[in-house]
């Protein structure tokens, strides 16, 4: 800098003895001379002073932007919850950048977990809209931790787990009370029996109290087919025993059976 500055004040120096020839060969008088010598000074002055008042408010513009950038990574940390900030030293412009770029990184923390926990909510609803249960209780004013959204993934996982294992567990007795149904010849009379037998799968609701009574029906159907069939057996005995005591001959039965 200072080598340049020893130029700029040379090539100034440059100027004014050209300057100067100029006027003497023009052949204007001295007192002209200093007249405009003394325009020259201002005019350079004015010029210089223009660079030094961009140059203070380039300046204070950055001071500005360092207090700034310092108060939102304050709040950031706050509501990230992370340890104060802490800068090195370093010039002006430096401190400058280092901190704009802190807080551009930090503010996509702040969006990213904020995206993250809308998207987790919409799963969360989703899921306990299937299954009627209660969704996740998180405070949605203030920027999740990374602990919060860590335990509102794993009740996410939890919920598709249970509703994977509730939706099999559906299928599964669907088709045997399906199959019940029409070997003991029955017809749904029910709003729920209706829902089980025609209700497309993805669109039952899987609570616990839905299950239960699934598993219910299907208890009911199949202790009605088991009454059925401990009617048949004991009729077949009886009629067993009526062949027996008539001596009805062994053909005349297999053609009955």
């Amino acid at each position: 800098s200072e080598v340049l500055a020893a130029e700029a004040v040379s090539c100034l120096n440059r100027a004014m003895a050209a300057l100067r020839d100029i006027w003497e060969e023009i052949g204007i008088p001295e007192e002209q001379r200093l007249e405009r010598t003394d325009v020259v000074r201002k005019h350079i002055k004015s010029l210089l002073d223009m660079m030094v008042a961009e140059e203070e408010s380039l300046k204070e513009r950055l001071l500005k932007s360092i207090a700034l950038c310092r108060k939102e990574l304050d709040t950031l940390c706050r509501e990230l919850e992370l340890g104060p900030f802490e800068t090195e030293e370093s010039t002006i412009l430096q401190m400058e950048k280092n901190l704009r770029t802190c807080v551009e990184v930090l503010q996509k923390q702040k969006r990213d977990r904020k995206q993250e926990l809308k998207a987790l909510q919409e799963q969360d609803r989703a899921l306990c809209d299937i299954l009627c249960t209660a969704v996740f209780t998180i405070d949605t004013g203030s920027v999740p931790s990374l602990e919060d959204l860590d335990r509102y993934r794993c009740h996410v996982a939890s919920l598709n787990t249970l509703k994977e294992q509730r939706r099999e567990e559906f299928v599964t007795n669907k088709r045997q009370i399906i199959l019940l149904m029409e070997e003991l010849d029955h017809t749904p009379d029910t709003s729920f029996e209706r829902d089980v037998v025609c209700e497309d799968e993805e669109a039952f609701c899987l609570s616990e109290d839905n299950i239960m009574a699934l598993q219910n029906l299907l208890q009911q159907l199949e202790a009605r087919r088991a009454l059925n069939e401990a009617v048949c057996a004991e009729l077949r005995a009886r009629i067993l025993a009526l062949w027996e005591r008539l001596q009805i001959p062994q053909e005349e039965r297999e053609s009955s059976a």
